[in-house]
């Protein structure tokens, strides 16, 4: 991880609270609920996330849709989790997250596909061409409480 020089105060949680609220609400308003310019919420909005500390997106209910799939898979590795391998699993496609964790496993790699045949692909395919992977346990998402997720197209 990168060193961070953001600090955040008071008037960031609070737009950050209002933004998990609802990430569409404009600048204006949340200026008003604060007490605070509209100028200074954007200036600060454009802070946080320029300093990857905040992004705002649009998430799905991945267990919403009948054929898709989304799990956990946990990779073990030949060699130490670095961030290279990260990146190259990253860019598999329907890979939401990948997370580098002690126990078990070396990497936790979040997958969220349309369909069994995609799973199959993301799997089968296309992690085992990332190279330096000794074996994979996947763990099915079989319903989940306040799960999101980025739908890609």
């Amino acid at each position: 991880m990168k060193d961070r020089a953001l600090v955040l105060d008071d008037i960031d949680r609070k737009i950050i609270d209002e933004l998990q609220r609802n990430g569409r609400e404009s600048y204006k308003n949340i200026a008003r609920k604060l007490g605070v310019s509209d100028g200074t919420v954007r200036l600060r909005t454009e802070r946080m996330i320029k300093n990857d500390y905040l992004r705002i997106t649009a998430s799905v209910n991945p267990l919403y849709f009948e054929n898709s799939l989304i799990a956990l898979v946990g990779v073990n590795l030949e060699g130490r989790a670095n961030r290279e391998v990260m990146d190259r699993i990253s860019k598999v496609s329907g890979v939401q997250s990948v997370i580098n964790v002690s126990g078990r496993y070396d990497l936790l790699v979040e997958v969220f596909v349309p369909s069994r045949n995609a799973f199959r692909q993301c799997l089968v395919d296309d992690l085992s061409n990332v190279g330096g992977i000794k074996s994979t346990e996947t763990f099915m998402f079989l319903d989940a409480v306040d799960k999101w997720a980025e739908h890609k197209s």
